[in-house]
């Protein structure tokens, strides 16, 4: 466990904050539009998969927070 924060810290929640946004603006732009003509249930079924898909690439990003390296 490291004694004194980092910078990676604020700038990794920052990036992180930013980069939800930019993938909900995404998703709401780009698909809002061709996913309203599907019934709800499907509709249901791809908004929880593009819910969970930016989950992926986190472990890593909090990895490189913590530790400074991409990967364990």
């Amino acid at each position: 466990m490291r004694e004194t924060p980092t910078w990676r810290i604020p700038v990794g929640i920052i990036g992180l904050f930013l980069g939800l946004i930019v993938y909900g603006v995404l998703i709401a732009v780009y698909l809002a539009d061709p996913l309203s003509t599907l019934p709800w249930y499907i509709q249901s079924v791809i908004y929880l998969i593009l819910g969970v898909i930016w989950l992926l690439p986190l472990k890593k990003f909090l990895i490189w927070m913590e530790t400074g390296k991409w990967g364990v």
